[in-house]
């Protein structure tokens, strides 16, 4: 998707300060943390949101978490603990309709979360 700002960092068109990049998944930070570390991890490929993974998307959200715990042990956050999270929808206050991981540690969560 040409105007989707995840896509746009993903192809280095938007700045961002990346924390990981390769051919199938990018992380950076967040523009606005809510955490001492506060990342996203974004897969390339546009998708709109965790409903709209398919069967032949496995390998790809396998990754994700690989990259996931690869920044978040250089973030130094993860033996200490963090929360992974996705947020789908408006509702759920899913801002850019693609598909990203919010990393975010650095502190103690609470639960519920909001």
């Amino acid at each position: 998707m040409d105007e989707c700002i995840f896509c746009k960092i993903a192809r280095g068109e938007m700045e961002s300060e990346i924390l990981y990049a390769d051919e199938e998944v990018i992380a950076f930070r967040d523009i606005n943390p809510q955490a001492p570390v506060h990342f996203l991890v974004v897969p390339r490929k546009h998708i709109v949101s965790a409903l709209d993974l398919s069967p032949g998307d496995a390998g790809l959200l396998s990754r994700i978490f690989e990259v996931i715990k690869t920044v978040a042990e250089k973030e130094d956050i993860a033996a200490s603990g963090m929360r992974i999270l996705t947020n789908v929808g408006r509702a759920a206050e899913q801002i850019v309709l693609h598909l990203h991981f919010h990393v975010l540690g650095g502190r103690r969560m609470h639960w519920p979360p909001g």
